[in-house]
């Protein structure tokens, strides 16, 4: 499964970890953790090519597809030719 996604170029960062105890004490550090994207495998149909693809995606570039379209999407990222 790919860590990025090709239409945002969303994928994993380095950010604080955070525990309940900082609360307490105001002083707990817990190191770095990986942040993932929040990436789903979908699956996309292209009215224009009379084709389906699969593709694993964030969130984010699911709405933009709701949004503005599979194909012009697809070929703004350079997917589709």
């Amino acid at each position: 499964m790919s860590k990025t996604c090709p239409i945002t170029g969303k994928n994993t960062k380095m950010a604080g970890g955070y525990s309940n105890r900082v609360r307490a004490t105001k002083f707990n550090p817990t190191g770095m953790k990986r942040r993932k994207a929040n990436l789903q495998k979908k699956k996309i149909f292209i009215p224009e090519l009379n084709k389906t693809m699969r593709l694993t995606i964030s969130t984010k570039a699911i709405k933009t597809i709701n949004k503005n379209g599979a194909f012009a999407t697809l070929k703004k990222a350079g997917l589709i030719k």
